[in-house]
């Protein structure tokens, strides 16, 4: 079942040219689904439509069964949680435990179930330890699992990240990106991430990949990854294990062109035990 469904979308952010056009896919509940695309090919845009942020021209959002139209927008932003790019701009508290209570206090929850609320999902993304600490004491990616344990804490149904990872150190992007996985694997919140991070695409299941405002290829990671000549010419680049599994044919080395590093890892271990 669906609970996301984008029908013939369209918008411009002027009156000529179309920053959307006639975008159309669908997430599943429970799945974890990807947007890639190159700088300016709409990615973020399309997140800021789904949250209500923008006004779509024409075409239709469907979230949770629930048509996206001024008069429900209060119903869908009760659905759905956002994570933005810059962790600096998304911290309100003065401490971590204060940023996580901040969505409960403006939703009115009893402050006897507060407390609950904010360490179960404090640990969920392991910043337990931190509770009292000011921000300006965090890391980027401690930040962004700050600003992802506040939106769990209002218990979504869709969670989007909007290039949550762009603007983190490697660390940071690691951190993150083990965060999403987890959650991808232990729950059953459907996780919807805007990206141009390739193998952050490998491991979702499944994939719309965009190039100036249109849908240019969807389907599983596998699927998009064997259009290689498609995905050059719209900038964007393969999974480094493709590379390996590429570089190791020309050299006289055959093996499975696995689209992650962990079944690559575990494709070269296999080579080796027959060696």
């Amino acid at each position: 079942m669906a609970i996301l469904e984008v029908k013939d979308l369209n918008f411009s952010y002027e009156e000529e040219g179309k920053t959307i056009d006639n975008v159309s896919f669908s997430v599943e509940e429970g799945s974890y689904t990807t947007i890639v695309g190159h700088n300016g090919s709409g990615k973020s845009t399309i997140a800021k439509l789904i949250m209500g942020l923008l006004e779509s021209a024409s075409g239709t959002i469907t979230i949770d069964g629930i048509a996206l139209n001024n008069e429900n927008l209060a119903k869908i932003r009760s659905r759905i949680g956002i994570v933005f790019q810059n962790p600096d701009n998304q911290f309100i508290g003065a401490t971590v435990r204060d940023d996580i209570a901040f969505g409960l206090e403006n939703h009115c929850v009893e402050p006897s179930m507060m407390d609950e609320i904010i360490d179960t999902n404090a640990a969920l993304v392991k910043m337990s330890d931190f509770m009292d600490q000011e921000p300006t004491h965090l890391s980027g990616g401690q930040k962004q699992r700050v600003a992802i344990a506040g939106v769990l804490a209002m218990k979504p149904k869709l969670l989007i990240f909007d290039e949550a990872t762009s603007m983190l150190d490697p660390d940071g992007k690691d951190e993150i990106k083990k965060v999403i996985m987890k959650l991808h694997k232990e729950s059953s919140l459907t996780i919807l991430s805007i990206t141009h991070d390739i193998d952050e695409v490998a491991s979702s299941d499944y994939v719309v990949a965009l190039d100036q405002g249109k849908v240019v290829l969807t389907g599983t990671p596998q699927e998009v990854f064997q259009q290689e000549k498609k995905l050059k010419e719209m900038k964007l680049d393969i999974p480094f294990s493709l590379k390996i599994a590429d570089e190791l044919k020309k050299r006289g080395v055959t093996v499975d062109r696995c689209i992650t590093m962990e079944g690559m890892v575990n494709e070269l271990c296999r080579l080796r035990s027959k060696m």
